[in-house]
């Protein structure tokens, strides 16, 4: 299935921004899920690319010049495997992705609620969770942020599909299972316009699985991946530094097409 992406970032400030620099991962590689037929980053500036410790394609981007208003653009055409049954691999030790991070921290609540639904570690048991999961968080968008913590979600009892990966990431853990965070698109028939997505990924039985809780998807059929890490902040489509511009604001569209 070839789908066409569309995903544009603008910025607005209140006043001049100058000498910034944009750390940008928004550009898709080809895999044994997906092939990359045509993809292009524009952002203004100086850019160069380069792997992360995930090796996920990172570009930086450094504005010298002053300026209000800036937009970064991603598009091209991808073509996914709908019958993919598992999550790709990557040439790192699974054992990485047992580290703790402040994002993805569990307090004895969570440790309690994932024992009750996994008390042995299974696939099986791990679908009940994510059911469980969703059921005690529904999908409630705007009531949180990138810096909310899986711990605060969980209390909340609601999020969107960054906190449902955090604390899902955050449970599986706890129960020594290793866990990532994975970022991309999310195709759905009768529907252009998504927000970016995200979704967990567990190592069992020598092979990684997709644990899309907000969707309660189990396989990575419909999704195009963009990067990987321990949580949001690997991942994280766009971050930077700038001096001055006063106040931000930011807006974001993203579309997924077949075509």
């Amino acid at each position: 299935m070839k789908l066409m992406i569309n995903h544009q970032t603008h910025y607005q400030y209140t006043d001049w921004a100058k000498n910034s620099v944009q750390y940008i991962k928004m550009t898709p590689q080809t895999n044994a899920h997906q092939a990359v037929l045509t993809w292009g980053v524009s952002v203004p500036g100086q850019t160069q690319s380069q792997l992360d410790a995930f090796q996920n394609i990172w570009l930086t981007s450094t504005q010298r010049y002053a300026y209000q208003n800036m937009t970064i653009m991603a598009q091209g055409i991808v073509e996914i495997n709908p019958h993919t049954q598992y999550a790709i691999d990557l040439d790192l030790l699974p054992q990485i992705f047992l580290q703790n991070t402040e994002s993805t921290q569990c307090d004895a609540e969570m440790r309690a609620f994932a024992q009750t639904y996994v008390p042995d570690i299974s696939h099986a048991n791990l679908v009940k969770l994510s059911e469980a999961l969703i059921q005690r968080m529904p999908y409630i968008s705007y009531t949180t942020d990138v810096h909310t913590k899986a711990v605060d979600a969980f209390h909340q009892q609601q999020g969107v599909c960054q906190d449902h990966s955090h604390v899902f990431i955050g449970m599986c853990k706890a129960l020594g299972i290793p866990a990532r965070y994975a970022s991309g698109y999310l195709y759905v028939p009768d529907s252009s316009h998504l927000a970016s997505h995200a979704w967990a990924e567990v190592f069992l039985d020598h092979k990684w699985h997709s644990f899309d809780i907000s969707n309660q998807l189990y396989t990575p059929s419909s999704h195009i991946y963009v990067a990987i890490g321990r949580d949001y902040w690997d991942v994280a489509p766009v971050r930077g530094v700038r001096e001055k511009g006063g106040i931000e604001s930011m807006s974001s569209i993203v579309q997924v097409l077949p075509c």
